[in-house]
């Protein structure tokens, strides 16, 4: 029992694991959205940035689909997790920046996730750790 509540290496991937697939699965359900509703949404999606409706719906199914993607298998994580920080500081701050928190707090757990991930990476779970044997018999 009490290695259970040992905060192993193997512990510690595991949890980057979980915190990996979990954020992933659960953001790519809205991007399989947004592009099941793409015709729909590329005349009404919000743009907050002033760059138009289609290159923001375009950016956010990336950012959710494609990121999330790599994001889930651990592949060149730390880079994959930058569009999604991006994306959900916009969301936080922008899109529903005057709402109270309780209507933003999705977004800024996303957003926490995020920059967890980048700051400790992949973990040993995931194809970043496969490509790179050195940095994993390193730590």
């Amino acid at each position: 029992m009490k290695k259970i509540f040992t905060s192993s290496p193997l512990s510690l991937d595991f949890g980057l694991l979980l915190l990996r697939v979990l954020l992933a699965a659960g953001l790519l359900t809205h991007g399989i959205a947004k592009i099941a509703n793409f015709s729909a949404l590329s005349t009404s999606f919000l743009d907050p940035l002033g760059i138009g409706v289609l290159p923001a719906l375009l950016g956010a199914i990336f950012a959710e689909v494609v990121c999330s993607i790599l994001v889930l298998i651990g592949l060149w994580t730390r880079l994959t997790v930058l569009p999604l920080i991006f994306t959900f500081i916009v969301v936080f701050f922008v899109v529903s920046g005057g709402a109270a928190f309780a209507q933003r707090e999705l977004a800024y757990l996303y957003l926490a996730g995020w920059v967890v991930l980048f700051f400790t990476g992949a973990g040993r779970f995931s194809v970043d750790a496969l490509r790179c044997p050195l940095k994993k018999a390193a730590a």
